[in-house]
């Protein structure tokens, strides 16, 4: 049997460190068996999946040096490999599954489920679909299709017992039938949920292995009787320990960076951030902290990963950093990494055009542009004191325009100044006084080529990160302001929003 092993991203925003690190293990796995690694693009959310961030995301994994065998950009014999190709075969499976008896139909409302939801809730019970749908008569099924009702195909749920799951790290898992619900397979714009595609995907491409986060265990029992309703072997489970921040919650931007272009555009070696993902969970034979994929290929042991949760530690990550830049690399390929990281043609040639027409000397382009060749800058709260505003409207400015700038997908100039002007209305504040928080935090200082034509350049995660640093400098938002904010927040887009249309 060849071992092959996938990873399967959803291109819905920022290519995720936590993507990196499951593909790692993927790959390392498979290849250490003689077997393959294939990349399937998850692209049902046709509402936020963009051709874009699936750029990013495969950009970011070969930046890292995880290559794969099969995939959307080198095709393959299991193909298509973007699951927004694959309709009809979801569609197919889908049928067989209601045919067999498996699935049903189920005509239910939103408002419905909602009421059906509270009313279990009021009753202190658990919130789940009731099987309204299996008491519709065959006809009545029937009729209501015909009549072109909305619906969804729901898979079928033992009421009793208990599954099973054998996992390679954790052993038997067991959950009790009643805490899974009757999973919606089909959704009622005829897309298949993740569920669906998931299984029909992992089996006709062949999976032998299934390594993901743990965050799937609960998904596992639905998983497992897909496969057992579809009369197919299934894959061995094995579910990683998730990514956590240093309080032990899991991974996230808010509490730290997690876009693979964050770490690459502040300057971090793909060698040694890669290292660093593979000690994260898992140690070599030796202990040593410093490895090479290389080496871990040849030394690696999936029972040598540790169920405790890997805390992503960015002084730890920092320390690595420094070790692979002074023991590995020659002063020439030093410089060589230097000039490609940022000083590069066509970095450089975005940047000077902002400062040409400021200069006088050469000399004049590194105070100008200097921030655009830094990581996160030195900034002081006094730097953001301002006749004009108050130090609250300062913060209120900075939050408002990281949720802003955090939400913004489409990454542009336009977009960009659109958004932040659309905020300074709504606070009723100048735009030029609105900006001056953001030049501060994206400059370092209150004057500098437009900063809306520098967050283009300089991108969404770097642009994310300053902004998010600066509101941690002059102070964040207490509980009680955030509940407030937000609601003001919404309101400003609520609105927007209703005056478009």
């Amino acid at each position: 049997m060849t071992i092959r092993t996938r990873i399967a991203p959803s291109p819905t925003g920022d290519p995720h460190v936590g993507t990196a690190y499951i593909a790692l293990f993927n790959l390392v796995f498979a290849r250490q068996h003689g077997g393959q690694f294939i990349l399937r693009i998850e692209d049902t959310d046709q509402v936020r999946s963009t051709r874009a961030s699936e750029e990013q995301i495969l950009e970011s994994l070969r930046w890292l040096g995880l290559g794969w065998d099969e995939g959307p950009d080198v095709g393959g014999p299991h193909g298509p490999y973007r699951q927004s190709e694959r309709m009809s075969i979801y569609q197919q499976h889908a049928r067989q599954l209601i045919e067999s008896g498996h699935a049903f139909y189920c005509f239910a409302t939103p408002d419905e489920l909602d009421e059906m939801r509270r009313e279990q809730q009021a009753r202190g019970e658990t919130p789940r679909y009731d099987g309204r749908g299996l008491e519709l008569s065959p006809s009545e099924v029937q009729r209501r299709l015909g009549a072109g009702e909305p619906h969804v195909i729901r898979m079928k749920i033992p009421a009793e017992g208990v599954c099973v799951i054998d996992d390679m790290l954790r052993g038997k898992i067991e959950i009790p039938w009643s805490q899974v619900d009757m999973q919606v397979l089909v959704k009622a714009d005829g897309m298949p949920t993740y569920h669906l595609a998931n299984v029909v995907d992992d089996h006709l491409m062949e999976i032998t292995h299934v390594i993901r986060g743990e965050e799937w265990i609960s998904s596992a029992p639905k998983h497992q009787l897909l496969y057992r309703y579809f009369g197919w072997n299934q894959p061995l489970f094995c579910h990683m320990p998730l990514l956590r921040n240093p309080d032990k919650s899991k991974l996230s931007k808010r509490k730290n960076p997690t876009s693979i272009n964050y770490y690459r555009r502040m300057g971090y070696l793909p060698e040694a951030l890669l290292n660093y993902l593979g000690r994260m969970g898992w140690s070599m034979p030796d202990e040593r902290e410093k490895f090479s994929l290389a080496e871990m290929l040849t030394s690696f042991d999936l029972q040598r990963v540790s169920l405790g949760g890997p805390v992503f530690d960015v002084d730890k990550l920092n320390w690595l950093n420094g070790q692979w830049l002074r023991e590995d690399l020659s002063a020439d390929a030093l410089v060589q990494r230097f000039r490609d990281w940022a000083f590069n043609v066509d970095y450089l040639g975005q940047i000077i055009p902002h400062v040409q027409k400021r200069i006088h000397t050469l000399s004049d382009v590194v105070p100008l542009a200097g921030f655009f060749l830094a990581g996160m800058l030195d900034v002081k709260a006094q730097d953001f004191e301002n006749a004009k505003l108050s130090a609250d409207q300062v913060r209120q400015i900075l939050q408002f325009s990281s949720w802003y700038l955090d939400g913004e997908r489409a990454w542009n100039i336009e977009n960009l100044s659109a958004g932040l002007t659309t905020i300074a209305q709504a606070m009723d504040i100048k735009m030029r006084d609105f900006m001056i928080p953001i030049f501060v935090a994206i400059a370092g200082k209150p004057q500098a080529p437009s900063i809306t034509d520098a967050m283009g350049i300089l991108g969404a995660d770097i642009s994310r990160a300053r902004v998010r640093h600066a509101l941690g400098v002059v102070g964040g938002p207490s509980k009680k302001e955030v509940k407030a904010w937000e609601k003001q927040y919404r309101a400003i887009f609520t609105s927007d929003s209703d005056a478009g249309e």
